[in-house]
């Protein structure tokens, strides 16, 4: 009776801590424990239930998915419901699956897939005549949240399939590329903003966004593998159904595995276990499928998961090294970023001998410590992070981190602002600063100067050539050509790169002169609204707020940053330099052009990409909008257009094709 108490006990607190655990990984997107600990509680979970069947309840975390359905979106239920799968650890385990399988079918012969396990948001795809007409969460299971908008905002998804069935679920993954991830946590650094602990988390908390504007800034794509309802002729096995998705135009796995036995699938994992890395997604395992769909209709399923599928998971890639320093990083906007100095170790593919820690209350909520023996990982298979320090083999000798109250660049002052996390150099003079300026400032998302690169960067700022940004426009060929490995043609097509770029419009400026909180979107608004340098530097903070997708952070910001001495002198000797500070932007000061006065939306496929059009429509003195509203005067539709095209018409609003856009707006 005692052992039974104590069983109940420990199943009551296990249910608590794995729901609360569920709660923060699908509802917050910020997990408290790894996978391995959750499986570990859960598996603990399950065999305390096995012992005691009777404590077995419908809710138990053992009987369901763990997800729950968002109230801030609308909640629709699954035709077929999305189960998860089984997991494992062992490959001893694996082999019990496939005998499993082999005794619950004993005469088949029974073939299997290995597929990678992408490491992301759970998704299901409703298609109706070929048309997308819902995108779900996976949910509890059973019903999840519509987030359709969200959905068509990643291009790799078509709205319209051709030749598709009457009605189909198809599941799959979103995720967010590993590069994008490594690039918004390298913008989130140079904030001084919290880093996103990986990709599956950030995809999570992008596809809760409200509103689809921001989710189609963060560059999400999904990868699909699996199917719910299916009203037409199925395929036979996984391979054709892969194939199928295919043919609709659907990304499927980069790679599928053929196996018979228990040992060509291990053979097959631990093959897929070695290239993993090289693939855009992150992966945490392999999943081992029946491939032949009757099979898998023969073997069912339990009220949790299919018994004809597994998933492997592989044991994250830690290495063990020793930080030999912490050194100090500072960004283009003076932010200084504590960066540690690690023995050489190689993990997930390459070898790692730094890895940043990102600010200072990391450091000492870590308690890393110079000196320290650590654990390394990468994060979402790319940023190599310190992920535990290894506290019983401290000497006493190790050194606590403390951040510098002087620039290890120019010796200038730091400071944090109240409230913030960063810290930062006030220095504006300052050489580190000033290379990410330049930089950021020559990049082609900003001013696109041709040559102008971290390398070249480096050496004019040594040579002493350019000690801040409006000094690129005063380069001669003489000094550039005294320059290492420089030569004339070198020299020529980084001057022409320079003269191009006085032409650029006015947001690209904006954009390039590295504003803190000021991206690209902001900066075609901000264009838009006023036009010139000049009224954008006289708006008050209350008329920026005016502007759409300005928000008080942002104002405040830029109302700093005009109100800075050294910006007056930066700007007047921009402006002599002969740059564009949107008087020259065409039809900006004026409004003037074909298309004066009328707002525009754009959806669907079109044959050039978006951006493009939307700036030969702005030069054209018309405006673009996100989302069509009675204000709008135009939607230009492409091809698979979808609820856009929809709303437009309910509200009168004029639809034109890209054929017909180019009458009005002819290009050259």
């Amino acid at each position: 009776m005692a052992d039974f108490e104590k069983a109940k006990s420990r199943v009551l607190e296990l249910t608590h801590e794995l729901e609360r655990h569920n709660r923060l990984y699908y509802e917050k997107a910020a997990p408290g424990i790894t996978d391995q600990e959750f499986d570990a509680l859960l598996r603990e979970l399950r065999e305390i239930e096995g012992k005691h069947p009777e404590l077995v309840s419908p809710d138990s975390p053992t009987q369901k998915v763990g997800g729950t359905v968002l109230a801030a979106f609308e909640q629709v239920r699954h035709l077929v419901p999305m189960q998860s799968l089984d997991n494992t650890y062992s490959e001893e385990e694996l082999g019990d699956f496939v005998r499993r399988l082999q005794k619950l079918l004993p005469e088949a012969v029974i073939p299997l897939t290995v597929e990678p396990k992408v490491d992301g948001v759970a998704i299901s795809l409703l298609y109706e005549n070929g048309k997308l007409v819902r995108a779900a969460t996976r949910g509890d299971g059973t019903a999840g949240d519509d987030v359709t908008e969200n959905i068509k905002t990643i291009r790799s998804i078509p709205l319209q399939l051709s030749g598709a069935p009457a009605r189909m679920e198809i599941r799959g993954e979103v995720y967010l590329p590993k590069k994008l991830f490594a690039k918004i946590n390298e913008e989130r650094d140079e904030q001084g903003l919290p880093a996103f602990a990986n990709p599956r988390n950030t995809a999570a908390g992008s596809l809760k966004q409200l509103d689809s504007r921001l989710v189609a800034k963060r560059g999400l794509e999904a990868l699909f593998y699996g199917f719910g309802a299916f009203e037409g002729t199925l395929p036979r096995t996984q391979n054709e159904f892969v194939a199928l998705l295919r043919e609709f135009g659907l990304p499927g796995p980069d790679k599928l595995w053929q196996a018979q036995t228990a040992d060509e699938a291990l053979a097959a994992i631990r093959e897929l276990g070695k290239i993993r890395h090289d693939f855009p997604y992150e992966t945490d395992g392999a999943v081992l499928k029946v491939d032949v769909l009757a099979q898998r209709e023969q073997l069912g399923s339990t009220s949790k998961a299919p018994r004809w599928a597994i998933a492997y998971k592989y044991e994250p890639e830690r290495a063990r090294t020793r930080l030999r320093d912490i050194t100090i990083q500072v960004g283009r906007t003076g932010v200084l970023t504590p960066v540690a100095e690690l023995e050489p170790v190689f993990v997930s593919g390459s070898r790692v001998s730094r890895a940043t820690l990102h600010n200072e209350e990391e450091v000492h909520r870590k308690d890393i410590r110079i000196g320290d023996h650590v654990l390394i990982e990468k994060a979402g298979e790319v940023i190599p992070a310190v992920v535990g320090v290894l506290t019983e083999e401290r000497t006493g000798d190790e050194i606590i981190f403390a951040m510098p109250d002087r620039c290890p660049s120019c010796g200038g002052p730091v400071s944090r602002e109240e409230g913030q996390v960063a810290v930062r150099c006030t220095n504006p003079s300052c050489e580190a600063q000033l290379r990410r300026r330049l930089e950021h400032f020559a990049s082609r998302g900003a001013m696109d100067i041709d040559g102008l690169g971290e390398s070249m960067v480096g050496q004019l700022v040594d040579a002493g050539l350019v000690s801040e940004i409006a000094g690129i426009y005063g380069l001669e060929k003489e000094a550039l050509l005294a320059l290492e490995r420089m030569g004339e043609k070198s020299a020529t097509n980084l001057l022409a790169g320079i003269a191009a770029s006085r032409e650029r419009p006015l947001w690209r400026l904006l954009f390039g002169l590295g504003i803190l909180h000021v991206g690209t979107t902001a900066a075609r608004k901000l264009a838009e609204k006023f036009r010139t340098m000049d009224a954008l530097k006289n708006a008050s903070e209350e008329e920026l707020q005016t502007t759409e997708d300005i928000g008080e952070v942002m104002a405040h910001s830029l109302r700093q940053w005009f109100g800075n001495p050294k910006v007056d002198e930066l700007l007047e000797k921009l402006r002599a330099a002969g740059l564009n500070c949107g008087e020259r932007d065409e039809h900006a000061a004026s409004g003037d052009g074909p298309l004066k006065g009328t707002t525009w939306v754009l959806t669907g496929a079109l044959s050039v990409p978006r951006d493009e059009i939307a700036d030969e429509i702005r030069q054209a003195g018309g405006t673009v909008s996100g989302s069509v509203s009675k204000k709008t005067t135009y939607l230009l539709a492409g091809e698979d257009a979808g609820s856009k095209l929809d709303k437009a018409r309910k509200l009168g609003v004029k639809i034109l094709s890209e054929a017909e856009f180019l009458v009005l707006v002819p290009k050259g």
